[in-house]
């Protein structure tokens, strides 16, 4: 009992991000709360706290191990294998590798098919927030390939929405963003430049960055996330 309740007291006092006040955070498309939504619909698979407890088991690493490997706090990874919490994609880049695993197949592993087709109107959403985390964070987004196995990029559909918080990420690899719809900033090191429909973005995100919404209109935008081979 005192156990929980220190756990509990731990999770209360962690503090919200300044409003206006640029914070690092492990990405943009940070937050996979809904992952286990995705997962309630594919029951009888592996909660993604299985997968990355069975690649760390199989690697012979221990908690202590994957730790140091990626810079993630030992509380954190252990939440994450018991399915209490679910990893940014920031940390899952990191995660893919130290495991020698694509981030992909922890979001969703996918089948060995030639191609895959994911129809308008059958998209998966992979996050889906409640109007004070969706302002808080400033968006949430769709996976384009879930069911795509080896998958060597991560293309989603991304909805800004107006916030004032700027989250800085930094992780391996690059990404490549597309304005569909709407006006979005973007910070990449010192440089800042705003983008409009039509307007693209490419760029080392092993450099901090981050982006949002401009104005009180949402920003739809193509994002195609790259971490490298392993």
């Amino acid at each position: 009992m005192k156990k929980k309740e220190k756990a509990k007291r731990k999770t209360s006092t962690r503090s919200s991000p300044a409003k206006g006040k640029a914070t690092r955070h492990d990405d943009f498309l940070t937050d996979l709360a809904s992952l286990a939504r995705m997962e309630e619909m594919d029951k009888g698979k592996e909660s993604l706290g299985d997968r990355i407890r069975r690649v760390r088991e199989m690697r012979g690493l221990t908690i202590k191990d994957l730790s140091s490997r990626t810079g993630i706090d030992i509380d954190t990874l252990e939440r994450a294998e018991s399915g209490e919490m679910i990893p940014a994609l920031g940390q899952l880049v990191r995660l893919g590798k130290a495991l020698d695993m694509k981030m992909g197949y922890f979001i969703s592993p996918g089948i060995d098919k030639l191609m895959t087709v994911v129809r308008k109107d059958k998209r998966r959403p992979i996050s889906r927030y409640g109007e004070t985390k969706s302002m808080r964070y400033g968006y949430s987004y769709e996976s384009l390939a879930p069911e795509k196995a080896d998958r060597l990029m991560e293309p989603f559909i991304v909805t800004l929405v107006p916030t004032d918080v700027e989250e800085f990420s930094t992780h391996a690899g690059q990404e490549f963003l597309y304005v569909l719809e709407g006006e979005m900033k973007v910070q990449v090191g010192d440089r800042v430049d705003f983008l409009k429909p039509g307007d693209a973005v490419y760029y080392d995100s092993s450099q901090p960055h981050f982006v949002r919404c401009v104005g009180p209109s949402v920003t739809k935008i193509l994002a195609v996330l790259y971490t490298g081979s392993t």
